[in-house]
C-alpha cells in the first residue's frame, strides 16, 4: 500500500503545475476602465493606462491590458520593460488619441514608446496622431515643433505589432530602434499624400524584424530603412500614396553601420514617387549596403520605379562637391513590372569613388505611356537575364 504522505505530496504537485498551467492559459487581464482611464475622448486617460501597465509589468504571470471600445485621450505614455514576465498582451479594441493641442506632445519624440521590453505583443485598434493641425504649421512656414512619432519601440525584443491601424501621426508612425526580433503584421497606416515627414515604419539599428500584409498610405517612405539595419523581412506590402520603400538616406555621417540582408518581396506601389529606392548623402561615409532582394514588385504609374541615388544633397549644404562614401553591393531586382510616371523608369546614380557592384536584374519590366520606358546609369556595374525592359545600362 502506497505512504498516504506520499500521495498527499504527489497530488499537492499535481495541482500545482495544474493551477501554472492554467495561470497561463488564462492570463490576468486590467481593464483599464478600472484603473480610472475613461473611453470619452476627453479626459486624460494617461495615468490609467500607466497603472495597467504596472500592474501586467510587476506580476509573474502573463497578462493582458485590455482597452474596450472608446476614445481614450493620452499624453505622451513610457511603457517601460524589464517586467516580472514576458508575455504582456495590449489589447486595444477602441482608439487611443492624442492631444489636439500639438505642442503638448509636439517635443516628446515619442508619443507612445515601448522601452527595454521583451515578450510584449500590441493588438488591433486605432492610434490616432491628430497630426493634421502640425502638417498645416509646418507647410505655412511657421515655427513648430517637430513632431512625435505616433509609436516607438527601443531597446526591446521579441515584440508582436498585430493588427494596429495608425492613423494621422505627426511625424513617423511607427518606428523600430534598437531592436531584436520584431514582427509587424495587418497593420495599417493612414494620413494624407502631403503630410510632412510621416514615414509609415522605420527601422534602424535592429536586426530580425518582419513587416507583413500591411497597408501603408501616407506622406513619407511607407517603409524607411536606416542605418544598422540587418535581416530585415518586408512581405505583401502595399503602398501608396508615399514616397515607397527606402533603404536610407544612408551616409550623413562619417562613421555609420551599415544595411545588410534586406528582402522586400510580394509588394504593390500606386501613385507613389518611389518604388524601391536605396539613397545615400554626397559625402563621406563608411556605411555600406550589401545582400539586398527586390522580388515581385508592381510599379502601377510609379514616378522613379527602381532607383540608387548616391548623390543627396538636401538644400546644397554640407555636401556640395563631395561623393558618397557608402558602398552598395550585391542588390537583385527580380520580376518587377508595371507602368512608370516618368520617362526614366531605371535610374542608377552611383558614386564616383564606390561604384555600386554586383547588381542583378531578373526580369524586369517597366512601360512609361504604354511604350518603352527608358534606364539611366552613372558608375554602376552588374548584370542582366530574362526579359529587361528598359534595355539595360549597366
Amino acid at each position: 500500500m502506497a505512504n498516504p504522505a506520499y500521495i498527499l505530496v504527489s497530488v499537492a504537485l499535481v495541482l500545482g503545475l495544474l493551477s501554472e498551467s492554467l495561470a497561463a492559459i488564462n492570463p490576468v487581464t486590467y481593464n483599464v476602465l478600472d484603473s480610472g482611464a475613461k473611453g470619452d475622448g476627453q479626459t486624460d486617460s494617461t495615468a490609467g493606462f500607466m497603472k495597467a501597465w504596472s500592474a501586467a509589468c510587476g506580476t509573474t504571470n502573463p497578462a493582458i491590458i485590455y482597452a474596450p471600445p472608446g476614445r481614450y485621450l493620452l499624453r505622451n505614455a513610457r511603457f517601460r520593460g524589464q517586467c516580472e514576465n514576458k508575455a504582456i498582451r495590449i489589447r486595444i479594441d477602441g482608439t487611443l488619441v492624442a492631444p489636439s493641442d500639438y505642442n503638448v506632445i509636439g517635443n516628446a519624440g515619442n508619443w507612445l514608446l515601448v522601452e527595454g521590453a521583451d515578450g510584449v505583443s500590441i493588438e488591433g485598434g486605432f492610434l490616432d496622431g491628430q497630426g493634421t493641425g502640425l502638417w498645416a504649421c509646418k507647410t505655412s512656414g511657421k515655427t513648430c515643433p517637430i513632431g512625435a512619432t505616433t509609436l516607438g519601440i527601443s531597446n526591446s525584443k521579441n515584440v508582436l505589432i498585430n493588427g494596429l491601424t495608425s492613423l494621422n501621426s505627426q511625424m513617423f508612425h511607427i518606428v523600430i530602434n534598437g531592436c531584436d526580433n520584431i514582427k509587424v503584421q495587418g497593420v495599417k497606416v493612414l494620413a494624407s499624400g502631403n503630410s510632412p515627414n510621416t514615414d509609415g515604419i522605420h527601422v534602424q539599428f535592429s536586426t530580425r524584424v518582419t513587416i507583413l500584409n500591411s497597408q501603408i498610405s501616407t506622406g513619407d517612405d511607407c517603409v524607411s530603412i536606416g542605418p544598422g539595419t540587418s535581416n530585415l523581412w518586408i512581405e505583401n506590402v502595399n503602398c501608396g500614396p508615399g514616397h515607397g520603400i527606402s533603404i536610407g538616406s544612408l551616409g550623413r555621417d562619417l562613421k555609420e553601420d551599415g544595411v545588410e540582408n534586406v528582402t522586400v518581396k510580394t509588394v504593390t506601389f500606386k501613385n507613389t514617387q518611389n518604388g524601391v529606392r536605396i539613397k545615400t548623402w554626397a559625402r563621406q561615409s563608411t556605411g555600406y549596403v550589401r545582400g539586398v532582394l527586390f522580388q515581385h514588385a508592381i510599379m502601377n504609374n510609379v514616378q522613379n520605379p527602381i532607383v540608387i541615388d548616391q548623390n543627396y544633397c538636401p538644400n546644397n549644404k554640407n555636401c556640395p562637391g563631395q561623393v558618397s562614401g557608402v558602398k552598395i553591393s550585391d542588390v537583385t531586382y527580380e520580376d518587377i513590372h508595371g507602368t512608370s510616371a516618368t520617362a526614366v523608369a531605371v535610374k542608377f546614380d552611383c558614386s564616383k569613388t564606390n561604384p555600386c557592384q554586383e547588381i542583378r536584374m531578373e526580369d524586369v519590366n517597366l512601360t512609361y505611356k504604354n511604350q518603352a520606358a527608358k534606364a539611366s546609369c552613372a558608375n554602376a556595374a552588374g548584370t542582366t537575364s530574362g526579359l529587361i525592359e528598359p534595355t539595360s545600362c549597366l
